[in-house]
């Protein structure tokens, strides 16, 4: 019962050490100040994918065809990236969060598009036929929540430390790069 758990627990915790999941929600949380509101997104994004990948498998990549999700995550990036990169309250020294709006909003939806059909929704689906199903949604989600909380924790910091412009240009750059090689690879 214990290995139901842990086997879970660390593969997606490995798998998912500086992936672009964790990338992406390290930005994000440079570009809000409502770090809880982005965590909730995430991982009601994270429950909701993983969670059907665990009740159904893969499935879902038999529905939508792999290119098509990559194509629509790859979108969302890009048009995060130039959002990120158009905001010029950051520039200005202004406070605002216009490029995140919503953090929980921005956080559900980057992740919840991002993630169909990668690796950690696969392993999920596919530890949930050899283990008991809750117990690797549980040491799913785990997993998720330290990296995702960890990397908010991150960003935060790095929000503090570094030049706001600086980090703007950064992450509107790297949402750009995530994108196109969703969309070419």
């Amino acid at each position: 019962m214990m290995a139901d758990f842990l086997v879970p627990f660390l593969a997606i915790a490995l798998a998912e050490l500086g992936d672009k999941t964790q990338l992406s929600v390290l930005l994000l949380s440079t570009r809000t100040k409502k770090h809880l509101q982005l965590l909730l997104g995430v991982m009601m994004a994270f429950l909701m994918v993983d969670g059907f990948a665990i009740l159904v498998g893969s499935w879902i990549t038999t529905v939508v065809p792999l290119p098509v999700l990559k194509a629509v995550s790859g979108a969302l990036f890009i048009i995060f990236g130039l959002l990120i990169l158009r905001d010029r309250d950051v520039e200005d020294g202004k406070e605002e969060e216009k490029a995140v709006g919503n953090p929980v909003f921005s956080g559900f939806l980057l992740i919840f598009l991002a993630e169909w059909g990668d690796k950690t929704q696969l392993a999920s689906a596919l530890f949930a036929t050899e283990y008991r199903p809750w117990l690797v949604l549980a040491g799913t989600m785990m997993a998720l929540g330290l990296l995702s909380a960890a990397a908010i924790f991150l960003g935060r910091a790095l929000l503090t430390r570094l030049d706001k412009r600086l980090i703007s240009r950064l992450a509107g750059g790297l949402f750009l790069l995530m994108g196109i090689s969703f969309l070419l690879l």
